[in-house]
């Protein structure tokens, strides 16, 4: 069994816990998915069978679509509404000022990873040091925010929808968002609706599966976009073997095809085409 499943996950579970589903589902150990949310969120989660998981890198490149809510007034140690309330602060807002403050952080910036996340250092998760006291630096990466726009303010809430680049935190974001505001805000709510190609409205739920309601995208699918190139047999031993081709494709990365079956993913690298992935 091979190809990827598009899953809209449920609130209250891990990511993880869909893999394990799914992989029960199959009969398969050989599953991943692409881009880990939080049990507090739900949406997109592209999860990857077989030999499709050698495209996991490729499924999480691309930039994600979000829709946030966000509490004003309160921090937690976790940034978002499952934690433990760590900071109140009163705050005088308006629209026009929320508007202003979301649109300031379009582009690139340089966001501090949650102390609460999966982030290795040293060989150990940050959460493990948090929950156990341990006071860490924390480490920093660039992120960039392609968009960002107001849905709703009403009260001490605020949602918004935004489209960032991998590795973005919404928790950290939200966190920023209220102290660009003179105040604290806390996540309460998150859906991922887009990650690259696939959208929560071409998503299937976990019972969705259980019925057999769904569709298993393949190579044909993952890749059609892609530039296509069909091997002659000399070709062919050679990209089973890894050797390098002769750019004979205009992108920059081609998929070369041999009697109908997805063989490799090559890219451009100087003059010549290299493997990037062997499928």
């Amino acid at each position: 069994m091979n190809g990827v499943l598009v899953i809209n996950k449920s609130k209250d579970m891990t990511s993880r816990d869909v893999v394990n589903i799914i992989s029960k589902k199959f009969n398969t150990k050989k599953v991943g998915h692409s881009g880990t949310l939080d049990p507090i969120a739900t949406g997109v989660l592209v999860v990857a069978i077989g030999r499709c998981t050698k495209l996991i890198d490729i499924l999480t490149s691309s930039y994600k679509e979000y829709i946030a809510t966000l509490k004003l007034g309160i921090q937690t140690d976790t940034l978002d509404i499952t934690g433990n309330i760590i900071n109140k602060k009163d705050f005088d807002v308006d629209k026009e000022l929320v508007i202003n403050t979301l649109n300031s952080f379009l582009g690139k910036s340089i966001q501090e990873v949650p102390k609460y996340s999966a982030i290795k250092i040293n060989g150990k998760k940050l959460y493990e040091y948090a929950r156990n006291n341990i006071e860490i630096n924390l480490p920093k990466r660039e992120i960039d925010i392609k968009s960002i726009e107001l849905l709703d303010y009403k009260n001490d809430t605020i949602k918004f929808k935004c489209v960032v680049s991998k590795g973005t935190y919404i928790r950290s974001l939200i966190n920023d968002i209220g102290i660009k505001l003179g105040t604290y805000a806390t996540m309460v709510d998150l859906c991922r609706t887009k990650q690259g190609n696939y959208s929560i409205e071409n998503s299937y739920s976990l019972e969705d599966l259980n019925n057999n309601k769904y569709k298993l995208l393949t190579y044909k699918d993952i890749f059609k976009n892609y530039e296509k190139y069909e091997l002659n047999e000399d070709e062919y031993f050679k990209v089973k073997n890894g050797q390098k081709m002769p750019i004979i494709f205009k992108n920059d990365e081609v998929i070369y095809i041999y009697n109908n079956e997805y063989i490799a993913l090559y890219k451009k690298e100087g003059n010549e085409a290299k493997i990037k992935i062997m499928l």
